[in-house]
């Protein structure tokens, strides 16, 4: 009796483990893995220009951070995301054609519109 107690409460043990391991390997670990690192906030010491992007394809805040970081690799620019909007607002301190920020988004893996 004290045999099959013990093997029903490890049956019951290792059913539970199954379903918190199936719950944690149908996580996305691309896009919505998650993930505590901010990128920097990049400042500009004078703004000459700003415009928006409309961003498709994000979900989550690690997207936001993603097309953010694309953003502001490039010299001379910085962006802020609205995850909410889906919308990249982007400040310049020089000249930067549209093609250049738009190719970023695009190979981070996000759509732009508009």
């Amino acid at each position: 009796m004290t045999d099959a107690i013990l093997i029903g409460v490890l049956v019951v043990l290792f059913i539970a483990a199954l379903l918190a391991a199936s719950k944690h390997l149908k996580r996305k670990s691309g896009c919505c893995a998650s993930s505590r690192y901010q990128p920097k906030r990049k400042k500009l010491s004078h703004v000459i220009a700003e415009k928006t992007f409309t961003v498709k394809g994000m979900h989550c805040e690690h997207c936001q951070r993603r097309v953010e970081e694309a953003v502001n690799d490039i010299v001379g620019v910085a962006c802020r995301v609205d995850l909410k909007s889906g919308i990249a607002k982007v400040s310049y301190e020089r000249e930067v054609d549209d093609h250049v920020i738009i190719k970023r988004i695009e190979q981070a893996g996000y759509t732009v519109c508009g």
